[in-house]
């Protein structure tokens, strides 16, 4: 009698969580892809020239974060990012595809393409990640081309920083520091890239979140993916976006996982985080999608069939 009372409430259990994950559930969509701010916009028109044609997410994630890479007016990524305090411009990138494999660059000088060079220590190297002096030599070794990161308008607004050398980033705007762009391909595989410049006047050798697989990015081919934006030492402290993607294997919807994840960060320090941004975007095997934020005014710019839209995300103040 115990053995069947046993066997009964199991089988009542897992119909009340089957019905309760299809209530939660949303239709999912392939090929899709992802990306974090305004600028998403024009990553997610490059990115989907490959998922369109049945190409692989990990090319979509790299073509279309070269995108903001190569825009001189984009201030917080790549080429025309505003420079640390000392006036240098470092680059912070990591890429990861649906094998698990993952490669990444940190306090990168000179080079205008970081994302690049992160899949070439993935596909090139035994090793995750190259930092600094080492990161520009191996992106030289294999044919990238040394150029001046700093334009005229960045070291303009530099020099004026300088005056009063005051560090006070501010959200939204300074703090909106990296693009992450995720994908899910026709095949049903997942790809993310994550690149930046990092904070406006960061102390010079600081990295963010940006090229730490498992904090800016994290894709796990049976789950989803994530991505993260904003200052990076918070997404750091809780491995951000690894910690998305376990909640969603849980069973949280991406919207859910992205709210907890931000909750962590709220409950940590709740009046720092009144003063700063930080967003999560995340995509499921599925295609189903969601973001969450400290402050309003996070967007993410969503593609699929039906168009490329840009998306206000949900937040807590």
């Amino acid at each position: 009698m115990i053995r069947r009372h046993f066997i009964k409430l199991s089988a009542l259990s897992a119909a009340a969580l089957s019905a309760t994950k299809g209530l939660a559930a949303t239709p999912g969509t392939k090929p899709i892809v992802l990306s974090t701010w305004n600028f998403g916009l024009a990553a997610n028109v490059e990115a989907w020239k490959v998922l369109s044609k049945g190409g692989r997410a990990l090319d979509a994630v790299e073509a279309g974060a070269k995108v903001p890479e190569a825009d001189p007016t984009e201030t917080s990524v790549g080429y025309g990012g505003l420079p640390d305090r000392d006036g240098h411009v470092t680059l912070d990138a990591c890429i990861m595809d649906e094998n698990g494999n993952c490669g990444s660059v940190a306090f990168l000088e000179h080079i205008m393409h970081p994302i690049s060079v992160a899949r070439m220590v993935m596909e090139k190297t035994p090793h995750v990640m190259l930092v600094g002096d080492g990161a520009l030599k191996f992106a030289l070794d294999n044919g990238f081309k040394k150029i001046k990161l700093l334009t005229p308008s960045s070291e303009k607004a530099w020099k004026e920083w300088t005056k009063k050398a005051e560090y006070k980033p501010v959200v939204n705007i300074e703090n909106h520091d990296t693009i992450g762009i995720i994908a899910l391909d026709a095949n049903g595989n997942l790809s993310g890239a994550c690149t930046t410049s990092g904070m406006a006047y960061k102390m010079h050798g600081r990295v963010g979140d940006s090229p730490i697989i498992g904090a800016g990015l994290y894709v796990d081919n049976e789950i989803g993916a994530a991505t993260s934006t904003g200052v990076g030492e918070e997404v750091i402290r809780i491995v951000g976006c690894h910690l998305v993607v376990e909640l969603m294997r849980q069973g949280r919807t991406p919207e859910e996982a992205c709210k907890e994840a931000v909750s962590r960060i709220l409950k940590k320090n709740p009046e720092k985080a009144k003063t700063i941004q930080v967003g999560f975007l995340a995509l499921n095997k599925n295609g189903d999608y969601g973001a969450y934020c400290l402050q309003k005014g996070f967007t993410f710019a969503v593609h699929d069939q039906s168009g490329n839209k840009l998306h206000d995300s949900k937040s807590n103040f």
